[in-house]
């Protein structure tokens, strides 16, 4: 099979973030064995999706991995010309959900395991397909802390986010959140006897964006656009009816935080003042919804070296989206992003990725395992 013949097969799986991915780990696993790939299913904790960590190569000797996730965004918009999880063709473009992120780097990766198989390759090419990264690199984590166990240390992670096949050495990191504040109920005219989560919210959310607009004024990382950390709540939600007092409301809230900032240390201000509530009769509650360190990498890295001369183009050095790059950098092992695709395509209808940008990946792909065998 093809690029695009696979990719038309991945397509058809709407393996939606937090849904289960039993079938499309299924596929890749069964294609993977086919062409001689070792394989490993690694089950998650939810007990319905898992990692796939597949080798060609011996195991015992230090390669690199090629990164990827098998779930999407969903496809709920109606400006979608054609149906999301089929893939449609028009001239040299490839239209369905996932097509840039990231289900045709897949492709490109699987479509070039027959030619690194049948290549005596010294050192090994692992392909590392991951679950839920859209909800917060939810999945890879678990990989990772089995990875000791699956392969000898990796020279480096290529994580195949859309990036034009332009390696990039840096992305911010980022945390998120759900706050609730839980008050008191009661008819609107006698504001006195509840607590009113609403107002207790907006207080909080007013002090919050306060306190974000203090990032704006520093550190500052110009790779970055904008080169600052950053705050914002996404969601806020609260209340019954306007004649009721809101008893609860709740609220996300997430970060963005440039190299050598914690992403969770800087939600910790947020925190505190949510906690202080406490002492005006609110109950509160915090749920972490995921994190993920930012992603630095020196230009005199090897793997840097080794990007550039697979691509023929100097890299990128920084984005401002986030990837599972960091959490690879983070348990040891240098992590570079290269994929097709642009990601100004991606979470939008009529998704697209070109066929050339699928064979410049495969290509890149193919390169690495001729140097591997050499």
């Amino acid at each position: 099979m093809n690029a695009e013949e696979i990719l038309a097969t991945l397509i058809g799986f709407p393996s939606v973030v937090g849904t289960p991915n039993d079938a499309i780990a299924g596929w890749i696993s069964s294609y993977a064995k086919a062409v001689g790939a070792d394989v490993s299913v690694l089950p998650g904790p939810e007990g319905d999706r898992a990692n796939l960590f597949i080798t060609i190569g011996p195991r015992d000797a230090p390669g690199y991995i090629l990164s990827g996730h098998t779930d999407v965004v969903p496809a709920g918009e109606v400006e979608w010309a054609t149906d999301p999880f089929t893939l449609h063709k028009d001239g040299g473009r490839l239209y369905g959900r996932g097509t840039t992120d990231m289900k045709g780097f897949l492709a490109s990766a699987l479509a070039a395991l027959p030619e690194l198989a049948s290549s005596p390759l010294k050192r090994p090419v692992h392909l590392a397909f991951s679950y839920d990264e859209e909800a917060g690199c939810r999945g890879v984590p678990h990989l990772l802390a089995v990875l000791p166990e699956l392969c000898a240390k990796p020279l480096g992670a290529i994580i195949g986010e859309p990036s034009g096949m332009r390696a990039v050495r840096a992305h911010k990191g980022k945390a998120a959140a759900r706050i609730e504040v839980i008050g008191r109920s009661g008819h609107s005219s006698r504001p006195d006897l509840g607590l009113n989560s609403v107002h207790a919210m907006s207080e909080l959310i007013a002090k919050s964006i306060a306190y974000g607009q203090t990032l704006a004024k520093g550190p500052f990382d110009q790779n970055f656009e904008p080169p600052y950390s950053s705050l914002q709540f996404g969601t806020v939600s609260g209340g019954q009816a306007v004649n009721i007092i809101p008893d609860r409301c709740s609220a996300e809230i997430e970060v963005r935080a440039i190299s050598g900032a914690s992403p969770t240390a800087l939600l910790e201000p947020v925190k505190q003042e949510l906690n202080a509530l406490r002492g005006l009769g609110f109950d509160v509650l915090w749920h972490a919804l995921s994190a993920y360190p930012a992603l630095s990498l020196s230009s005199e890295a090897a793997l840097n070296v080794l990007l550039e001369e697979l691509t023929g183009q100097q890299t990128v050095a920084a984005v401002s989206y986030g990837t599972e790059a960091g959490l690879y950098q983070q348990a040891g092992i240098d992590a570079i992003i290269c994929g097709p695709g642009d990601i100004s395509r991606a979470h939008r209808p009529n998704e697209y990725i070109e066929i050339e940008e699928l064979n410049a990946c495969q290509m890149m792909i193919e390169n690495l395992g001729a140097r591997l065998a050499s």
